[in-house]
């Protein structure tokens, strides 16, 4: 086999993979859109009638939950695919937003305990949230990237900037947890569109 031929060999083998991560991740996109949106409305609803943004705090509930129930889904579906280069830097990009995620929440949250002022925790526990949304705008962005698919960029984009925008318009305040039903929403949507590509 000749050099030409080794590297259309492995420019071929990474477009398959690439292929079969996207369309094995439509149902997880679905997943965790729904699990997003649920999550979001809940905590808008218990914000929204206690008036206490403590209620936030459940967003650590998420991936405690999430993450079970997405190992599981993956059990179900039989034999375990080989993981390849394209898979770990998928998973490497998602793990690396929910690592940030979580640091930016708790740095925020301890800062908000900690801090010299009330005024100051409040600032912070409104700009959080969109930071988080604009993170994860970034890391669906670059994912869509990785797999070569302008579904996934394109939801990225929307989530990031439409999340931002939201934020804007919301600013402080329980109406903010829209931002992640915006996000939410546009994942499932953009799983269902993976789903029918795929078919």
């Amino acid at each position: 086999m000749t050099a030409q031929e080794s590297l259309k060999l492995i420019s071929e083998t990474m477009n398959n993979n690439r292929k079969e991560i996207v369309r094995n991740s439509g149902k997880y996109f679905v997943f965790w859109g729904v699990l997003l949106t649920i999550f979001s409305l809940l905590i808008f609803f218990l914000w929204k009638t206690t008036g206490r943004a403590v209620w936030n705090n459940l967003w650590f509930a998420l991936p405690a939950i999430g993450y079970p129930l997405s190992r599981w889904l993956k059990g179900k579906e039989g034999a375990a695919r080989a993981e390849n280069f394209v898979s770990r830097i998928n998973g490497g990009i998602w793990g690396t937003f929910g690592l940030f995620a979580c640091s930016v929440a708790l740095f925020t949250v301890l800062y908000g305990l900690l801090g010299s002022s009330q005024l100051t925790a409040i600032v912070l526990g409104s700009t959080l949230t969109a930071q988080i949304v604009l993170l994860f705008g970034m890391a669906e962005t670059i994912s869509g990237i990785a797999l070569k698919n302008w579904a996934i960029k394109i939801a990225g984009w929307v989530t990031g900037i439409g999340g931002l925008a939201i934020f804007y318009l919301t600013q402080a305040g329980a109406e903010q947890m829209f931002i992640f039903t915006f996000a939410g929403i546009v994942l499932a949507t953009t799983g269902l569109i993976i789903k029918h590509q795929y078919k």
